[in-house]
């Protein structure tokens, strides 16, 4: 869905690239009443960026080549893919399925189908989402996730354009644009052995680089005053303002969960704002030392993380000799939720933290208990 949205530059402490007079914004159909994840629901172009990548999207929507979208999780990537399918003159219908939220022993089976008795639990035939898509645009995101083995299949199937379904020998013919979105470096799994080459050429026929919110900063604002109304209208409350301090530091913010980080902040603000203005303190804002530029004294850094460490096995060795039961689930928890916290329940920048896979997180926040398994994080259901 596209709106037009009016735009401003920030009050104070920029540059600010000059606003269009109304910013594009692109938004999830439906969006309000879906539950919280990790996906953005609205794009706005308005910075020179974006509004060079939304022309540059236009050229390639009329083709047939296959898209691969690259950007950091929370940008935008699937309202691209959305776009994509709407200029593309397709009939058909847009379909989005996760690969890492597919279970690897099934992943055949939920893009291809299968026939009834293929497998155990398999009791009646099922299409999968190709044919499903079929007609449309079908969008592949965390196309990286999938194995090896299975890029060699979805490569067989994107050359021949038919699928065959598990237990059975018929092929069928499929008519489907393939849109794929990657939060990682391809061509760089590549070489590490973890992507097949050849299906990276048959994706990247007509990439689309979506940067992120922090290099994008003219976005940002007309963002803002876009959750703004979305949420005010949701809690029943006027329009507050914006103070100076509160634009500025939106503005100058890295964003590292990128625009559902955002939508977070402002949802925060609109909640605990008073007098119908929104004030900095309003704002939740993670590494408020990266935005505002403070520099983090570097001298001992290595030598501070040391007697941290040193400090945390000395701990480690105390609760040993107490007997302390369950000892690894209690520090588990403590670093998960320790992490999660300081990150402001924000997924994407918890995992880089840790240093780990966003899905390997989930995994541990569900078990947990910190997070509740969603539609996201299953395969979502056939129309």
């Amino acid at each position: 869905m596209i709106q037009n949205l009016q735009s401003r530059p920030p009050a104070e402490n920029g540059p600010a690239p000059s606003p269009a007079p109304h910013a594009r914004v692109l938004t999830l159909p439906g969006a309000s009443d879906q539950a919280l994840s990790i996906r953005a629901k609205a794009l706005v172009f308005n910075d020179p960026k974006s509004v060079a990548l939304y022309q540059h999207v236009g050229l390639i929507a009329s083709s047939e080549a296959n898209v691969l979208i690259i950007g950091e999780t929370g940008t935008g990537k699937e309202l691209i893919a959305r776009h994509v399918h709407s200029e593309s003159g397709r009939r058909g219908p847009f379909l989005a399925v996760n690969c890492g939220a597919f279970n690897e022993n099934l992943v055949e089976a939920e893009l291809f189908g299968h026939e009834a008795g293929a497998f155990t639990g398999a009791q009646q035939t099922r299409a999968g989402w190709f044919e499903a898509a079929n007609g449309g645009t079908l969008f592949l995101d965390e196309v990286g996730d999938l194995p090896l083995s299975m890029q060699v299949k979805l490569l067989r199937v994107l050359q021949e354009r038919q699928v065959v379904r598990l237990g059975s020998r018929k092929p069928i013919a499929i008519d489907i644009r393939l849109v794929a979105g990657t939060n990682v470096d391809l061509e760089r799994a590549v070489t590490a052995g973890h992507f097949r080459r050849d299906l990276f050429y048959r994706l990247n026929v007509a990439p689309v680089q979506l940067p992120p919110l922090r290099e994008r900063r003219g976005d940002i604002l007309p963002l803002v005053e876009y959750f703004i109304e979305f949420y005010r209208h949701k809690l029943h409350i006027a329009t507050p303002r914006l103070s100076t301090e509160a634009e500025r530091q939106l503005y100058h913010y890295e964003w590292p969960g990128n625009i559902r980080e955002l939508e977070n902040v402002v949802h925060f603000a609109l909640i605990v704002c008073q007098d119908n203005v929104i004030q900095a303190n309003d704002l939740r804002l993670a590494n408020l030392q990266r935005q505002t530029g403070t520099p983090v004294a570097p001298a001992n850094t290595e030598t501070s993380n040391e007697a941290s460490l040193s400090a945390l096995r000395f701990q480690i060795l105390r609760l040993l000799d107490a007997g302390l039961p369950d000892l690894h689930e209690h520090i588990e928890r403590i670093v998960f939720t320790t992490a999660f916290e300081y990150s402001r329940n924000n997924q994407a920048h918890t995992a880089k933290e840790l240093g780990i896979t966003r899905n390997v997180l989930r995994t541990h926040l569900k078990r947990l208990g910190l997070i509740r398994e969603t539609t996201d994080d299953r395969s979502p259901r056939r129309p």
